[in-house]
């Protein structure tokens, strides 16, 4: 895994969009293409990733994202994320995601991101 990766989830707890939005431009290309199971269309561009990332910060404050597993077969890397925080019933819930991940140039170029493991 390469540390843009860590850098792109570490984005997610920040709720500064200035900070958020530095930590994006640092780990994903001008013409990053992302998709989960809750954007209806594909995301475009960097502050358009931005402003959905911020979403989930405004949505859960004080969660954030951790990579716990990644591995890669040829230029796909597959990332494991674990999504923590208080619920509103004050309990510390985690929910896992599953990504796979392009690059180019060592930044990353397209994530498609799924609920779960697949188990």
């Amino acid at each position: 895994m390469t540390d843009n990766i860590k850098i792109f989830f570490d984005a997610w707890a920040l709720d500064d969009p200035e900070l958020r939005l530095e930590k994006i431009t640092q780990s994903v290309t001008e013409s990053i293409r992302y998709d989960d199971p809750r954007t209806h269309n594909t995301v475009t561009g960097i502050q358009e990733l931005s402003n959905y990332v911020g979403m989930f910060s405004a949505n859960a404050p004080g969660w954030q994202a951790k990579v716990v597993k990644s591995d890669n077969i040829a230029d796909i890397t597959r990332v494991t994320v674990a999504f923590s925080g208080q619920g509103p019933d004050g309990v510390i819930s985690t929910q896992l995601g599953q990504y796979f991940v392009e690059k180019h140039d060592d930044l990353i170029s397209r994530m498609v991101g799924f609920v779960g493991t697949g188990d």
